[in-house]
């Protein structure tokens, strides 16, 4: 994991949209950066729709929510368009991000090991720097625990 008080490594990918996203154009806001395995999945699915039930609450925490995996931009659309996302997601085929932010990783599954997201999650303030993170997220009450750090960060 990053160290929390270091700038955010900065980065542009495309979202879900083909559009580009870029760290500088949102500075000034808090962001919200998570990075999970795969669209479509039973975890990344439960936690791709919290972030969704959970968006306007962060809105009025003025902070954005970005979630990062290595799938393309058609599977991202596919995907928000299947669970009625509301949130965007940027796509980073190249795993480059996902090694800038150390969350590329060697993982273990039923006794074959293979390099995949580690799930993992930012919180990076109006200043650019990372303030807050989790590594190894376990998804049930992630989204609560990250909704409650940003209220304590503000507060």
């Amino acid at each position: 994991m990053l160290d929390v008080e270091i700038k955010a490594p900065e980065f542009c990918l495309p979202n879900q949209d083909e559009t580009e996203i870029c760290l500088r154009d949102l500075s000034g806001k808090w962001v919200i950066l998570y990075f999970y395995p795969k669209d479509n999945t039973p975890g990344c699915t439960t936690q791709a729709c919290g972030f969704t039930e959970a968006l306007a609450v962060f809105e009025e925490l003025d902070a954005v929510i970005l979630g990062v995996s290595p799938d393309s931009p058609k599977k991202h659309r596919n995907f928000i368009e299947k669970k009625k996302l509301k949130i965007t997601l940027l796509a980073d085929e190249d795993k480059e991000l996902c090694q800038i932010y150390d969350v590329w990783k060697l993982k273990k599954f039923m006794g074959r090991e293979y390099m995949g997201v580690v799930r993992t999650t930012y919180i990076i303030s109006p200043d650019g720097k990372i303030v807050a993170g989790w590594d190894k997220v376990k998804v049930k009450g992630h989204v609560e625990a990250v909704k409650e750090k940003l209220e304590e960060l503000q507060s």
